[in-house]
């Protein structure tokens, strides 16, 4: 059967990135139940170029008919200065689509664990999940207003907005070790106690899980003490945007993590975590592992592709076991380099393993 992916490849190194994960995505296609059509748009600082918006019309129609979505990077100085700026696009297309989960997996394994910034005996073992509520929160919030001398923003949540992150959550633990953290701040934000009632309500519909509460001051400090204390934290679209950047840093580059931000009924958006990095852009150094790991996210996710999905993880951690990096992680590699490693791993393990 074949499956239509929307490619946005974005601005900076989102191009080069999103090249090395269609390769790898071309590589292990044979292995796969389904054929994957390709088709790319301009999004971000390239929509405005193209079209004179971040999410041009065509654009945004062709994700609404896509089976799944991958995005690069968007954004850069080029563009800071338009009204519509490349991250107002992608907020546009988060609540167009109703992505309301965003979904960040962390896992540092043994051939990470060096590289990592904390002591061996602090990261070893971390493997956390961060769900974060995408499409409500003071982001989006009304009213807003900014002035010369005075600014505010809204934290507006309701109560199903709250609910329905939750239950993602929940379910994403019912997989794994069954332990949610709810991060909030309800000493002190309405919405936040919003948050922690309804968590607690929630919770009863999942009597295998244990639900624990923390503050987010506390959570961000534990996060860095305590790392492997976590299995899901689930959190809403500030804290989340926040918590999750701080936990990238835990494998020792932004580079190795993806993300999936998923809809209820709509595609899934698969993206790596970092931005666009345009200080390199263009160099070959950008490191496209986050870009490949999220090609295996949404092989699993989106298509139930598992074999290939866990062909590709596979892939990029005997790579690095290899000594094969970009600079990112103290190698020498450039991102086609590391590219075409995967791409060959990915080949010899087909051919002498198989993966369970």
């Amino acid at each position: 059967m074949k499956k239509k992916i929307i490619v946005l490849a974005g601005d900076g190194i989102g191009p080069e990135i999103m090249e090395s994960g269609l390769r790898v995505l071309s590589a292990v296609e044979p292995q796969c139940t389904h054929e994957f059509e390709i088709q790319k748009y301009p999004f971000g600082g390239a929509g405005i170029d193209a079209a004179g918006s971040p999410l041009p019309i065509e654009t945004l129609a062709a994700c609404q008919q896509a089976d799944a979505i991958l995005l690069g990077a968007i954004g850069g100085p080029k563009w800071d200065k338009e009204i519509d700026t490349p991250e107002k696009g992608l907020l546009a297309l988060r609540k167009t689509l109703k992505l309301f989960a965003n979904i960040r997996p962390v896992a540092v394994s043994a051939t990470l664990a060096p590289r990592s910034p904390l002591k061996p005996e602090i990261i070893a073992g971390t493997d956390l999940v961060i769900v974060r509520e995408l499409s409500s929160g003071i982001y989006f919030g009304e009213p807003r207003e900014l002035t010369a001398t005075m600014a505010y923003d809204t934290a507006r949540y309701q109560k199903n907005e709250i609910e329905q992150i939750l239950h993602t959550a929940f379910k994403i633990a019912q997989g794994r070790r069954k332990q949610v953290t709810s991060v909030d701040k309800a000493n002190v934000l309405a919405s936040s106690k919003l948050w922690r009632a309804t968590a607690e309500e929630v919770s009863k519909a999942y009597p295998d899980c244990q639900l624990n509460h923390q503050y987010v001051d506390s959570a961000a400090m534990k996060l860095i003490q305590r790392p492997t204390d976590f299995d899901v934290i689930v959190t809403d679209n500030l804290f989340g945007d926040i918590l999750s950047d701080e936990a990238s840093v835990l494998p020792g580059t932004l580079g190795v993590l993806p993300s999936a931000s998923h809809s209820s009924d709509g595609p899934s958006l698969y993206e790596p975590i970092h931005g666009s990095a345009p200080d390199i852009a263009g160099q070959g150094l950008a490191n496209p592992m986050s870009m490949i790991l999220s090609i295996a996210m949404m092989l699993r996710q989106s298509f139930a592709e598992e074999h290939a999905a866990q062909l590709i993880e596979k892939a990029c951690d005997q790579v690095l076991a290899q000594g094969i990096a970009t600079s990112d992680l103290g190698g020498t590699a450039s991102t086609t380099e590391f590219t075409a490693a995967v791409i060959q791993m990915c080949q010899m393990i087909s051919a002498t393993t198989t993966i369970i």
